[in-house]
């Protein structure tokens, strides 16, 4: 019997080298996210962001699809629930304080599409599919992530997602900027993990204001500004780059 055959529908994840990585664990269904895994999204992540060891969080699929969507019997139990569902797991993930990046191979669709627009960046492997699809069953997308999906790739590009729920390849969700980077098959999971520990490497400080800035936040400047007084982290980076050494930034969320 396999291993998710074992365990049914999950998220799980590890932690290794201050990197987190959370596999969305439902390859019956394409990886498709039930009720109960929409539900678990937020509680993970506030753990995740409440430990200090965790610098960066990767998202991913198991095998060879990152997420197919929502599991549509769940919509039919009741679609409202199911959406609040969803965009609670998504803002859950756009607001987590450390940095977030999607590794994307195979099917990106519907709710899967949501959490990884939801992240920070988004890698993406040649031959992954992404789509939005709820005008194909008659579903209202939420205006927090249609929002979301505008900023990310204009209005332009948004309209033709949602209006006709088609897919696109990886070479125009780079092109349109839904993705940052794609990579040959097999050379995925080494990127994202070089990536990661670039990221798990840099200023938190640096990272944590500057996601409330690219958010659109204006009222936290000063905010920022002493909590830089107080970190130790520019003192830390300019000496580092004086004596020709790796920083050893030591900000976290927890002081803020």
């Amino acid at each position: 019997m396999a291993h998710s055959e074992l365990t049914g529908p999950r998220l799980r994840h590890t932690v290794a080298d201050s990197v987190a990585t959370v596999v969305i664990d439902h390859p019956a269904k394409r990886n498709a996210m039930t009720t109960d895994m929409w539900r678990a999204l937020p509680p993970l992540l506030a753990g995740l962001a409440a430990d200090p060891e965790v610098r960066v969080v990767v998202l991913t699929g198991a095998g060879p699809t990152f997420c197919a969507g929502a599991d549509i019997s769940g919509l039919r139990a009741s679609a409202t629930e199911a959406q609040e569902l969803a965009v609670a797991a998504e803002e859950a993930l756009a607001s987590f304080p450390k940095p977030t990046l999607a590794a994307v191979r195979g099917y990106c669709v519907g709710g899967g599409a949501q959490l990884a627009a939801a992240c920070d960046l988004r890698f993406a492997e040649e031959g992954a599919s992404f789509g939005i699809t709820p005008a194909k069953l008659g579903i209202v997308y939420a205006a927090s992530s249609t929002r979301r999906l505008v900023d990310l790739v204009g209005p332009a590009t948004a309209k033709y997602l949602l209006f006709s729920g088609e897919l696109i390849d990886s070479a125009r969700a780079l092109r349109t900027g839904l993705v940052d980077e794609v990579h040959a098959p097999g050379e995925l999971d080494k990127r994202v993990g070089e990536f990661a520990r670039v990221l798990a490497s840099r200023s938190l400080l640096t990272q944590a204001a500057a996601k409330e800035f690219a958010a659109g936040r204006v009222d936290r400047s000063a905010h920022w500004a002493e909590q830089a007084r107080g970190s130790g982290d520019t003192a830390e980076g300019v000496a580092a780059f004086l004596e020709r050494r790796a920083p050893r930034f030591t900000w976290s969320p927890a002081e803020d």
